[in-house]
């Protein structure tokens, strides 16, 4: 089904909600069609912030969008027990879908997609669609580590946004750095000392069981949904190995690359990645007609 674009910006609607045990944010993008909410989960260290152009081109095509920023991380509350585990994030995802009128498409990336995969996979029902973005079961441990070093590696924070921009741009060369740092203040928060900081809680690097591979493995091998899994082609993340496993896992599964991106696909490339997300939109809604 081929969309009309509308010529007009939509603005997003923030607004919050009760997960388990954290008041959470989130932004909602109202679009003029009726075939439910995409929903769209960032990754670990990322804020809702990450998927503002995918949700906004998704309301231009007349989709409603809703991007959430997990427990920890963003406008959400920290866990006041430091529950970061993939319970938690899960158990937040269910009690927002429970405020919904009907299924959601899923789009996770990295730690959104874990959450999704698990959510979908352990309560089938959940979502109509499920999108995969760089992240499969059986991950690349050197750049899971390598992330990981990312985030752990300015404890102390930053002098300026520029020094912030060289940060991402040291660990991301595919992409350009901004010449214009103001964009990042989404992903920092500055501290009475002026310093910059990451915009999510310390305590969520002490979690290590989101990447549990024998759960998610349960977890994909139970996924019915279409399912679409979304690969950056140069990401250290996700080897040919780790997709071919993940097909197998989910044989009802698709993939694609995206050329010009690594690990952050939809911010490496947004305008091929959301082509590929509103053409794998079109065939559920194809099929949902038939």
């Amino acid at each position: 089904m081929t969309r009309a674009r509308s010529e007009m910006t939509v603005a997003p609607k923030t607004f919050h909600y009760d997960g388990v045990g954290v008041r959470l944010a989130g932004e909602r993008w109202e679009g003029d069609g009726s075939d439910g909410v995409v929903l769209l989960l960032h990754g670990g260290g990322q804020t809702r912030h990450s998927w503002g152009r995918t949700a906004e081109r998704l309301a231009a095509g007349g989709r409603t969008a809703v991007a959430l920023d997990a427990r920890g991380h963003g406008d959400s509350e920290w866990h006041p027990a430091q529950d970061y585990t993939l319970n938690g994030f899960v158990a937040d995802l269910l009690a927002f879908i429970s405020t919904l009128d009907g299924p959601p498409v899923l789009v996770g990336a990295s730690l959104g997609g874990i959450t999704s995969l698990a959510a979908a996979g352990e309560h089938p029902g959940l979502a109509r669609g499920l999108v995969l973005v760089d992240i499969v079961v059986r991950a690349e441990p050197t750049g899971v580590t390598r992330i990981r070093d990312f985030m752990t590696a300015h404890d102390d924070g930053f002098s300026s946004l520029e020094e912030v921009a060289d940060a991402v741009a040291a660990y991301n060369p595919v992409r350009r750095r901004s010449r214009d740092p103001e964009g990042l203040r989404k992903n920092v928060r500055q501290r009475a000392d002026g310093r910059w900081y990451w915009h999510w809680d310390p305590a969520f690097m002490h979690i290590d069981d989101e990447l549990d591979p024998d759960r998610l493995r349960i977890a994909a091998s139970h996924v019915t949904i279409p399912t679409l899994v979304v690969r950056g082609a140069q990401s250290d993340v996700v080897s040919d190995a780790g997709l071919a496993d993940m097909l197998r896992l989910i044989p009802q599964a698709e993939s694609v690359d995206v050329q010009a991106a690594a690990h952050m696909v939809a911010g490496d490339d947004n305008d091929v990645f959301a082509d590929r997300l509103e053409a794998f939109l079109a065939r559920l809604d194809a099929d949902a007609e038939q």
